[in-house]
């Protein structure tokens, strides 16, 4: 049994106490670091090492670069003539504007008709709309006729009478008013004149609706109106609401063109135009 004071290291070898007699001790310290850069950016001033092309990477890229600005140099060359050649020959591009939400025409009277003319041209687009109103209303009323009895011939009328009034009447006359103030052409008055009187005679036709083409039916005016009233009270409320349009229409249409015939006779081209016809003639003849 131990004693109560044995020392518990006797049996421990003290390394201290025979310096010559222990092994020395193998060297327990870890291979120093490498030097490292001092660096007192934090690593944001390092380069970064990027592959660069090849030169004749680059000079492919360069040769692809030029044939394209040549080609985009061609396009412009080629635009650029064929914009002087329509300017020589007096051909004015117009771009579609009119209307805003799905353009279809051309149409900028505050800025190509003159000032002293932007007021009988708006009221000349106004007897367009007016005409297209008409007709559209027109469709309306002959459709509810058919519908209750009155026959699809009609209606088929009323239709071609819509598809054939709206893109004639602008073609044929309100086109042909506008490229008049825009440019000042003699000529073009006579064509106006024309189309627009057999203009207001179909409003006139339209409005009256005699019995020549089944029964008049075909168009709201008054004597088909009051065929129709007799029968049904509603479709010829119909009737007479169209014939209503159609009369404000006539009288419309007749301010216009009296204000554009004391425009043409003021300002110098009736003589204008009849030097024009008879140059024409004596060309003619011979």
């Amino acid at each position: 049994m131990a004693g109560r004071y044995d020392n518990p290291f006797e049996d421990e070898v003290n390394p201290f106490s025979n310096p010559g007699s222990v092994a020395p001790a193998k060297n327990s310290r870890l291979s120093p670091l490498k030097p490292a850069h001092a660096d007192y950016n934090y690593g944001f001033g390092e380069t970064v090492d990027i592959a660069l092309d090849t030169s004749s990477d680059l000079k492919k890229k360069e040769k692809e670069l030029q044939s394209k600005e040549a080609e985009l140099n061609k396009r412009e060359q080629d635009l650029r003539r064929r914009e002087e050649a329509t300017a020589r020959a007096g051909i004015v591009i117009e771009e579609k504007n009119w209307p805003p939400f799905f353009p279809i025409i051309h149409h900028d009277i505050p800025n190509e008709i003159p000032v002293h003319l932007q007021r009988l041209q708006y009221v000349a687009f106004a007897t367009f709309l007016g005409l297209t109103l008409c007709l559209f209303w027109n469709v309306i009323a002959v459709t509810a006729a058919w519908i209750k009895g009155e026959g699809v011939k009609i209606w088929l009328l009323a239709i071609i009478y819509l598809i054939a009034g709206v893109p004639g009447g602008y073609v044929l006359w309100y086109r042909p008013l506008y490229r008049v103030f825009r440019n000042e052409s003699a000529l073009k008055f006579g064509w106006f004149f024309m189309v627009y009187l057999i203009h207001i005679g179909f409003c006139i036709v339209a409005a009256v609706a005699p019995p020549i083409v089944f029964n008049g039916k075909s168009l709201t005016g008054i004597l088909s109106a009051i065929d129709v009233v007799g029968h049904h009270v509603l479709i010829g409320v119909f009737y007479f609401i169209g014939f209503g349009l159609f009369c404000l229409e006539i009288l419309v249409s007749l301010w216009v063109i009296q204000q554009v015939y004391m425009y043409f006779r003021g300002s110098g081209n009736a003589a204008a135009m009849r030097q024009e016809v008879s140059r024409g003639v004596l060309r003619a003849a011979v």
